[in-house]
């Protein structure tokens, strides 16, 4: 880890207090944190795939409607589900850190007990990384590993004409839940949803925003089984996934708006706002829900097993040739889907 004095904190007795507490011992594990670089045993017989994220004070999350704990689980799931829609088992995590002067240790112990949560479900260790001060607000760098058997992953650029669209889960429900964190810090123009929305679904939302579920398990079971053709997940909303799944793909799409899975408490949030449900589905970001692909053929083994294991999975369209572009349908009209998506400089 890099020599930088992390304002106030001690930056070697801060890492030494993170890898006391969060570092642990992992299979295919070298060396871990306390070297210049961690080192991991490969395999010949798997392929080793690297993904990272930058986190940013004021853009990606809030500190005044988000604690420092769902910030460091939300940047873990979002990595995991990179991850997942490789259909790749997660192994390793480095996280960088630029750390402002208002923050001291339980403050960044705090942020690695909300990773850490989130890692530990998937069994991930934690390798390494680096400590920085920042004269603006608190940055996350994250760097997650994963490995699939050699020749065996799950990619954007494999949807046939033809093939089946599918989507796990719910869509709406973080965009709802992180409205409702906003109208708490900020009430107008939200505030009567307060007294119009039932207490289990605001919690449901808030709890899909702030904790949400990387798929890792059913993208795993998806590439093991091949039972996919292409798949991405829902990071930056539907409208915008979609385009890029089709573009890699070379492909159309035609989504049926009836089909989009929406979750009760999502339905009325969106009442109690006076938009339609469809909106926060389309639109909605870090629901980190798969979306993927599938042949016609495979499509009963798909949701006959999805069913025995638990899974959610729901068919919510169809790809259409290049030319037919991205189309939604409902009551029997098409029109073009909108690009509503989130999109950083835009």
């Amino acid at each position: 880890m890099a020599r930088h004095q992390a304002n106030s904190l001690q930056e070697f007795e801060l890492i030494r207090s993170l890898e006391d507490r969060f570092a642990r011992r992992a299979p295919g594990l070298v060396q871990g944190i306390g070297d210049d670089a961690a080192v991991i045993e490969t395999s010949a017989q798997a392929w080793w795939h690297l993904t990272t994220d930058l986190l940013a004070e004021g853009v990606h999350f809030d500190l005044r409607s988000a604690a420092l704990e769902s910030v460091g689980y939300r940047a873990a799931m979002a990595n995991l589900s990179d991850i997942a829609a490789m259909g790749a088992v997660p192994r390793y995590l480095l996280i960088s850190l630029a750390i402002p002067q208002t923050m001291k240790r339980p403050h960044i112990h705090e942020l690695y007990r909300g990773l850490m949560k989130a890692c530990r479900v998937y069994d991930v260790a934690l390798i390494g990384g680096d400590t920085s001060a920042s004269k603006a607000g608190l940055f996350l760098s994250i760097t997650l590993v994963g490995t699939t058997n050699a020749h065996r992953a799950l990619f954007r650029h494999g949807a046939k004409v033809g093939d089946r669209i599918y989507v796990s889960g719910t869509l709406g429900d973080s965009l709802a839940g992180l409205k409702l964190l906003m109208s708490d810090t900020t009430p107008h123009p939200l505030a009567k949803q307060k007294t119009t929305l039932l207490r289990s679904h605001r919690r449901f939302l808030i709890r899909r925003h702030s904790h949400p579920t990387a798929r890792v398990a059913e993208g795993r079971w998806l590439n093991e089984k091949q039972l996919a053709s292409a798949a991405i997940d829902l990071s930056d909303g539907l409208s915008g996934d979609l385009r890029r799944l089709c573009e890699a793909s070379r492909v159309g799409a035609e989504v049926e708006l009836e089909k989009l899975p929406i979750s009760p408490a999502c339905r009325a949030y969106a009442s109690a706002i006076e938009v339609l449900p469809i909106q926060l589905a389309l639109a909605g970001g870090e629901d980190y829900e798969l979306l993927f692909t599938a042949s016609p053929r495979d499509c009963d083994t798909i949701e006959r097993q999805a069913r025995t294991r638990g899974y959610r999975m729901t068919r919510i369209g169809t790809i259409r040739p290049h030319r037919f572009g991205i189309q939604m349908t409902s009551d029997g009209r098409t029109q073009p889907m909108p690009a509503t998506s989130y999109e950083h400089f835009r």
